[in-house]
């Protein structure tokens, strides 16, 4: 009796693939106990059985196919003769798991376009998905946008942050570079939330204003101060609908715009320069450090000084709130991280079809980045510092 000899070891899409039809056939069975039990309850009695209290009759089975993350997985579903077939767990017209479609979702919001989604789908389940099926998966996606923009701002919000990032999207026939303007807020909670993001032509006025009225007429209240670039048509918009809340410049776009003036040479000496006097312990301390700056190494860049001195008290407004709170009242950079992602994961979109698309995509990153923030305590809001709060004036 001879032995058959192996002729070498499986390689690792050999096992891959047969672990796939072990996994896809035990899911097979599973689902198939789970519909033998449905039709079951369906028909009133087991198949065969000759039961008093049967409700219906059996009535033959059908073949369906079911997309799982490990394959296609044909099914023998059962049927009755009056009430329909055993498909409640399936969904009535499915044909795919959600997790397939939670997989199509995500992998457009990381970047994938609807184009390459089918290289996507053939590498997790082994057969593609149509393009058509796709776009169907991704409407979901403008559910979310009109949710963000109609959820009631119930909690009263006592920071509130603004900024814009930029993107290409097709406008009447041509490709323009528009503003994507995003809000989020920190509630009495100390936790962030993100509030709301529009598209505008470019960022002005008008598009700010836009914003802050769908905020406002959504319920925007409480707001002691608002942080921000120094763009002036921000500036009007927010003194026009928040006209009693502080507006604090952002510290980061102001160092940003005093080394823009000074030669490199000198750069590193300005920004530690810059940094002293924004980290003092007040703002007595603040101003008697710019002060000596500008007596000293400011001499050298009066450009720079010139922007400094202009923009230090609007960039000083932190420091007459809670000083647990001043290193990230000052600035926007909790925006500037979600930006930089936004802007990571639409690199391989191009240039957007049309602002709707752009607005869609960018809503649905920026939910699923900040979806971790109900969960993470931003500020402290302990009773001594909401007491140090009431007294800003």
């Amino acid at each position: 009796m001879s032995l058959e000899v192996y002729p070498g070891r499986p390689t690792s899409d050999e096992i891959r693939l047969d672990l796939n039809g072990v996994i896809r056939g035990a899911v097979r069975v599973a689902l198939e106990l789970v519909l033998e039990e449905e039709i079951r309850e369906i028909v009133g009695a087991g198949r065969y059985a000759r039961a008093l209290g049967r409700k219906d009759t059996r009535n033959g089975s059908y073949l369906r196919t079911l997309v799982t993350a490990f394959g296609p997985v044909d099914l023998t579903v059962p049927r009755s003769r009056e009430n329909g077939s055993a498909g409640a767990v399936l969904g009535r017209y499915g044909r795919r798991s959600e997790e397939i479609d939670d997989a199509i979702t995500s992998a457009y919001v990381h970047g994938v376009s609807t184009r390459n989604m089918e290289k996507v789908t053939q590498a997790l389940m082994g057969e593609s998905v149509s393009r058509s099926t796709v776009s169907r998966i991704t409407k979901a996606l403008d559910e979310r946008v009109e949710a963000l923009r109609k959820a009631p701002i119930e909690a009263p919000i006592v920071y509130l942050y603004l900024d814009a990032t930029f993107l290409d999207a097709r406008w009447a026939r041509t490709v323009e570079n528009v503003s994507a303007l995003v809000a989020y807020g920190v509630g009495e909670d100390g936790k962030r939330c993100l509030l709301g993001i529009t598209i505008g032509p470019q960022e002005s006025e008008e598009s700010w204003a836009d914003l802050l009225q769908q905020l406002v007429d959504r319920g925007l209240h409480g707001v002691r101060l608002v942080i921000s670039d120094a763009h002036a048509g921000l500036a009007r918009a927010v003194r026009r609908f928040l006209p009693e809340a502080r507006h604090q410049r952002c510290v980061v776009h102001l160092e940003r715009n005093v080394l823009a003036k000074v030669p490199h040479r000198l750069s590193g000496r300005v920004g530690r320069e810059l940094s002293r006097i924004f980290d003092a312990e007040s703002p007595k301390i603040a101003k008697q450090r710019l002060d000596h700056f500008v007596a000293g190494l400011g001499r050298q860049v009066p450009e720079a000084v010139e922007v400094l001195v202009n923009g230090f008290i609007a960039a000083t407004q932190f420091f007459l709130f809670p000083k647990a709170h001043w290193r990230r009242i000052r600035s926007s950079n909790g925006l500037e991280r979600l930006h930089g992602e936004i802007k990571r994961r639409i690199r391989s979109v191009g240039a957007f079809p049309d602002r709707a698309s752009a607005l869609r995509l960018i809503t649905a990153v920026a939910i699923e980045v900040t979806s971790v923030w109900a969960a993470r305590q931003y500020l402290d809001m302990s009773e001594e510092v909401k007491a140090e709060l009431a007294k800003v004036a």
